[in-house]
């Protein structure tokens, strides 16, 4: 099975900050937000990891319409 590659994207000034993860890298990926706000010479903010990490969260809670397509709310129940 194909894992998908999830993006997150935030733009500051000229500074563009990308994160490229799987879902099996979801809690490196926070570490790393925590790290970069932690970083005196970025201006990614402790308020920037804040609102990454809740999108990050969010994701991880909603389905991918390859997930929802086999969910077993669209199977038939068996009798």
């Amino acid at each position: 099975m194909r894992q998908e590659t999830n993006m997150l994207a935030l733009v500051k000034g000229q500074e563009r900050y990308v994160f490229l993860y799987h879902e099996s890298q979801r809690a490196e990926t926070l570490r790393i937000l925590g790290r970069y706000a932690s970083n005196p010479e970025l201006s990614f903010t402790w308020y920037d990891a804040a609102v990454l990490s809740q999108k990050i969260r969010q994701e991880s809670m909603t389905p991918s319409p390859q997930e929802s397509a086999f969910s077993s709310k669209t199977l038939p129940r068996q009798r």
